[in-house]
């Protein structure tokens, strides 16, 4: 398929939006394993399907997790971000609250405060895909 097809085109715009993100566990916390891990990448998906935003790819390691996501042009990446680290850490803290009292015993967080986020508009979309689902 010709990247030309793959722009969404709307009544105002026509865009091919991706972006390399990377979240951190506060503190590098190696906390991202078992039904942690699990439940992590559910509640990600699920706050994705109800976003203006498409999570095509998505692995984790022990303390951080990779994305490939696409977005339309009314939605920031730090909007896109604050919605991923907000909701994520309120639901997990629901299902998970004896595991992650022991790590972040003063209060409910999860997340690092700042994230990485790379434009993929120029690289190969399949070389990021690989090096995201190799790092599981």
């Amino acid at each position: 398929m010709s990247k030309k097809s793959q722009y969404i085109t709307t009544n105002r715009s026509k865009h091919y939006l991706k972006c390399h993100l990377i979240l951190v566990t506060k503190y590098r916390r190696n906390i991202l394993v078992g039904q942690l891990n699990d439940d992590l990448k559910s509640i990600f998906s699920s706050i994705a399907d109800n976003s203006d935003f498409e999570i095509e790819v998505m692995e984790t390691d022990v303390n951080h997790v990779h994305f490939l996501i696409r977005y339309i042009p009314r939605l920031s990446v730090s909007q896109l971000v604050r919605r991923l680290k907000q909701e994520s850490t309120r639901q997990l803290w629901l299902l998970h609250h004896t595991t992650l009292r022991q790590y972040y015993w003063y209060r409910k967080i999860l997340w690092s405060d700042g994230f990485f986020v790379c434009s993929i508009g120029e690289a190969s979309p399949e070389t990021i895909r690989e090096y995201i689902l190799n790092q599981g």
